[in-house]
C-alpha cells in the first residue's frame, strides 16, 4: 500500500499558479498510490492568492480517474455572490471506504495571533491486510495553545476508536440504516501538516504511549532511525525557514510492514514537499 500525503497551499506552486491538475500529476508521477491525503484544498475560494473560486475537489476528481474523492471542510464562509467559500482536508482512495468522520478539531481562545477552525478528515479503508483508518490533518500554525489542544483531540479520537474496535457490537444494529454495523479499527496512518517539528512537544506528545491503544509512532523514524527529517517546507520558498512539519504518524502494529518513506524535493507544486509511504 502507498500513501501520499501534501499540503498543497490550494493548489498553488511557488509559480503562483493555481492548478489542481498539476497537483494530481505530481502525485501520480511519485507513485501509482493508493491514498492520497491533502491539505488546504479550496472550494469558491476567489479571494486566494492566484485562484479564480474554482471548486479544487471536482478538477482534482476530473484528474484522478479511478479514485473516490472525499472532502472535510474546516472553514465554511459565504462568498459573497450567494454561495459558499470552503477549506479544508481530502482525501482520494482507490481502495474500498466503509466509513468516513469528520472530527471538527478544538479552537480555544488566543487573541496572540491570527489562527482558522481545524478538522481531521478520517476515512476507513479496505486493504488486504485488514480495515485501516487514514486521517487527513491540519493543525494551526500561529498559536501553540490551539495547536497542543489539537494533538490532544487527535490522542482522543484514538483512543475513542480503539475502544470501538475493542466493543461487541449490540444486536440492534441494522444493515442498510444510519445503525449499520461497521468497524472502526484500531489500526491507523494520521497523516498531514501539524506545523511542528520532530523536536517539538507536540511531536513528544502525540508519539506519547497510551493507557492500553497502540502507540503513535513517527514513519519516517521508522524508516530513517538516527536520520534527521528532510524538509518539507522552505525548500522552494525563501521566506520560510527549511524544516519538517509534514508527517505520517502510524500506529505500532504497522511499522513491521513500514518499507519506504521518502520525501519529494524536487516539485514546485506547491510551498510544501509531498511524503510517501509505503506499507508492505
Amino acid at each position: 500500500m502507498q500513501l501520499i500525503t501534501w499540503n498543497v497551499q490550494w493548489c498553488r506552486g511557488i509559480d503562483g499558479r493555481v492548478d489542481p491538475a498539476r497537483i494530481a500529476r505530481t502525485a501520480l508521477d511519485m507513485a501509482t498510490f493508493d491514498v492520497l491525503c491533502l491539505q488546504e484544498v479550496a472550494v469558491g475560494f476567489a479571494s486566494l492568492a492566484g485562484s479564480r473560486g474554482e471548486d479544487q475537489m471536482v478538477e482534482l476528481a476530473n484528474a484522478l480517474p479511478g479514485y473516490v474523492s472525499i472532502f472535510g471542510t474546516a472553514t465554511d464562509l459565504p462568498d459573497g455572490a450567494g454561495g459558499r467559500s470552503l477549506f479544508g482536508n481530502a482525501v482520494f482512495t482507490r481502495l474500498p471506504v466503509s466509513q468516513v468522520f469528520r472530527h471538527v478539531l478544538p479552537w480555544p481562545a488566543d487573541s496572540s495571533g491570527p489562527s482558522m477552525q481545524r478538522m481531521a478528515l478520517e476515512v476507513v479503508v479496505e486493504t488486504t491486510s485488514g480495515p485501516l483508518r487514514v486521517i487527513s490533518t491540519h493543525l494551526e500554525y500561529y498559536s501553540p495553545l490551539q495547536r497542543m489542544a489539537q494533538v490532544e483531540a487527535l490522542r482522543q479520537l484514538h483512543e475513542e476508536a480503539c475502544g470501538h474496535a475493542r466493543a461487541a457490537r449490540p444486536d440492534t444494529e441494522e444493515t442498510g440504516t444510519p445503525f449499520s454495523p461497521a468497524h472502526r479499527p484500531a489500526s491507523a496512518m494520521v497523516c498531514g501538516d501539524f506545523n511542528f517539528e520532530p523536536h517539538h512537544l507536540e511531536h513528544a506528545r502525540i508519539t506519547a504511549p497510551f493507557s492500553g491503544e497502540p502507540a503513535f509512532c513517527d514513519a519516517w523514524e521508522v524508516a530513517h532511525p538516527g536520520v534527521t527529517h528532510a524538509s518539507t517546507v522552505g525548500v522552494h520558498e525563501n521566506s520560510l525557514p527549511e524544516c519538517c512539519f509534514d508527517f505520517v504518524f502510524l500506529t505500532q502494529d504497522l511499522v513491521p510492514r513500514v518499507r519506504r518513506v521518502e520525501v519529494n524535493s524536487a516539485t514546485e507544486a506547491s510551498d510544501h514537499q509531498p511524503v510517501l509511504v509505503e506499507l508492505g
